[in-house]
């Protein structure tokens, strides 16, 4: 295998017809995965450096898939008596169904579409935010998701990605193999590693986007934790 280079095969997820049933076996178990190896907590991380002290935020994911990170942002908040506003963004419907069924809660707003289309204008979020999603695009979907990121968030936003390399390609390969009983998962899970990035990746694609304030911050398991403040 070459980790030297990123992958550009695309993951079933993308497809346009996979069944709901397999989009919600795939949800539940990346939220799992997510739990286990703490991506919820480098989630948590990203959101807690830009909200600082305040007591009320807005907050928006896209790619929000299943809900799981809005799920772990809004019991963290609970707990601390922070009062969150939320929307959580994504294409695939079955996704946002999934998603749904997560929250009784009026503050949790859900929108199918292509986060592209979506414009908070003068109503921004205050933290946008997004969680194993950008891999899924090329680098040129990715600048210019990072200038959309940028013009719609008040106080900043952060990305929470996969780290490309060796290790994490064989034991994430390993460990679905045995354990998952998603062939999705069994398939993207690996695949999205490949699509992965480097640290030096991450700069090119901020210093392209014109993003000079930044911190890229190495994150267990295989993780990179991108925030970004509006200055």
């Amino acid at each position: 295998m070459d980790f030297s280079q990123r992958s550009y095969q695309k993951e079933l997820i993308d497809r346009d017809d996979i069944p709901f049933e397999a989009i919600e076996r795939n949800m539940q178990e990346l939220g799992l995965i997510n739990a286990w190896l703490g991506g919820h907590r480098i989630t948590l991380d990203g959101f807690k450096k830009l909200l600082k002290n305040r007591k009320k935020i807005t907050i928006c994911e896209i790619g929000c898939g299943g809900g799981d990170n809005l799920e772990a942002i809004q019991k963290w908040c609970k707990r601390k008596n922070i009062s969150v506003d939320i929307i959580g963004i994504d294409i695939n419907p079955y996704c946002i169904e999934v998603a749904k069924s997560k929250f009784l809660n009026e503050n949790v707003r859900f929108i199918v579409s292509d986060y592209q289309q979506v414009h908070f204008e003068k109503d921004k979020r205050d933290i946008i935010f997004s969680s194993l999603f950008c891999h899924h695009f090329t680098e040129l979907q990715l600048l210019r998701m990072l200038k959309w990121m940028q013009s719609n968030s008040g106080i900043g936003f952060f990305i929470n990605d996969l780290h490309r390399h060796r290790f994490a390609f064989y034991s994430i390969k390993g460990l679905t193999s045995i354990f998952s009983k998603s062939w999705l998962v069994k398939n993207d899970a690996p695949l999205s590693v490949l699509r992965g990035f480097t640290r030096k990746e991450w700069r090119q694609l901020l210093s392209k986007s014109s993003i000079s304030t930044y911190s890229i911050q190495w994150k267990w398991a295989f993780r990179w934790l991108v925030i970004c403040p509006i200055t």
